[in-house]
């Protein structure tokens, strides 16, 4: 079930792997780590890692007690960028997952999230579900690729997404879209609790990468200007594209440094 807050805040998995990846030890450093990936959620659960239900507190203080390497990935139908295929499915309906190595175990946890309460004041009940798989080192970096690549093809990106956008003329159809593309351009990821050990590379990546999935979003919203099936196609060809290079670039900004 993919569920967010508002559409520009990061995936729940992105946070949580940021926050393994700084490894917090100490309590206050778990309780900002907790209040950045569950934000309004009701507290999060773990299951699967020991033998009983444990908080996601518990849970993120065992791994980070030794060493640790912490990936997230934002699978999509038809691109299941490096996620392990005995959690494929669960990761692609979900649209998140996180891959860790700790206490010489290699698990993926993937979260499962329940909405209550109304539209006005909707509420979240989130269950991570771990499931060991194989080492996915090498998977991930071959999939996803560096921070490097990340850089270069968010690059490229950004002009598709220009120029489909001007292709588009999103202006003239959705006025208001245009409006919030305009706004996102020194705009930050909503509700964004970044650990400060967090290198500003990769941090303007993930602003950048939330940038291009927010504006593929908007432009999502109806069918636009296009006029005919070919029009549409195209458009949404293009917009495919952009939103799967926005999603591996996050996935490598928020992968601990495996190679660059």
């Amino acid at each position: 079930m993919r569920t967010t807050g508002s559409p520009h805040d990061l995936p729940r998995s992105v946070l949580l792997a940021l926050w393994l990846d700084a490894r917090p030890s100490d309590g206050h450093a778990l309780d900002r780590a907790l209040q950045a990936v569950q934000r309004d959620d009701e507290p999060h659960t773990v299951s699967g890692w020991a033998d009983t239900e444990v908080s996601l507190r518990d849970a993120m203080s065992s791994w980070c007690r030794h060493p640790i390497v912490s990936a997230a990935l934002l699978p999509a139908p038809g691109d299941v960028a490096g996620v392990p295929a005995a959690v494929s499915a669960a990761a692609i309906d979900a649209g998140e997952c996180v891959l860790v190595e700790a206490e010489g175990r290699s698990f993926a946890v993937v979260p499962v999230v329940e909405q209550f309460g109304s539209d006005l004041e909707p509420g979240h009940l989130v269950s991570w579900h771990v499931r060991d798989v194989p080492s996915w080192r090498t998977a991930v970096l071959g999939q996803i690729g560096s921070l490097a690549d990340a850089e270069r093809r968010l690059r490229t990106g950004l002009a598709q997404a220009t120029e489909a956008l001007a292709a588009l003329d999103v202006a003239r159809w959705r006025p208001d879209a245009a409006e919030a593309i305009v706004g996102l351009r020194s705009t930050a990821p909503a509700g964004w609790g970044p650990p400060s050990s967090l290198d500003p590379r990769r941090a303007s990546v993930i602003t950048t990468a939330m940038r291009l999935l927010t504006i593929v979003r908007l432009a999502t919203e109806d069918d636009g200007g296009a006029v005919n099936l070919w029009q549409a196609d195209q458009r949404s060809t293009a917009l495919r594209e952009i939103d799967r290079v926005a999603r591996h670039a996050l996935a490598a900004a928020a992968t601990s440094p495996l190679g660059d």
